[in-house]
């Protein structure tokens, strides 16, 4: 397993957070530039994650590639959009990270 194709889960990751994040602020794909933004950003996510299977397994790629986006939406969310979340909620997320680096440092 090569550090580029790591590298690039994580940006397909990165790019998941970017689509999500266009998607909510498009109003339902009715303002335009979050809606252009929305399919770039999932264009390039599905780009960077296709690289990344050439050398990963996929069952652990999709994983950590869902995992990064909800990791990272989830983050976002509360510091950007001011979403709330409970402790028990924060939790979770925490053990979703948990699992990601877990299924990193596993992976051979």
């Amino acid at each position: 397993m090569n550090n580029a194709a790591w590298f690039s889960l994580f940006i397909a990751g990165l790019f998941e957070v970017v689509w999500a994040l266009a998607m909510k602020q498009s109003n339902g794909f009715t303002k335009l530039w979050p809606s252009i933004i929305t399919f770039a950003a999932m264009w390039a996510s599905f780009a960077f994650l296709s690289f990344a299977l050439k050398s990963l397994p996929l069952g652990i790629s999709y994983t950590m590639w869902v995992g990064i986006g909800a990791v990272g939406v989830s983050i976002v969310s509360v510091l950007w959009l001011k979403e709330s979340i409970s402790l028990i909620q924060l939790g979770c997320i925490g053990l979703i990270l948990i699992g990601i680096i877990g299924l990193k440092i596993h992976t051979v």
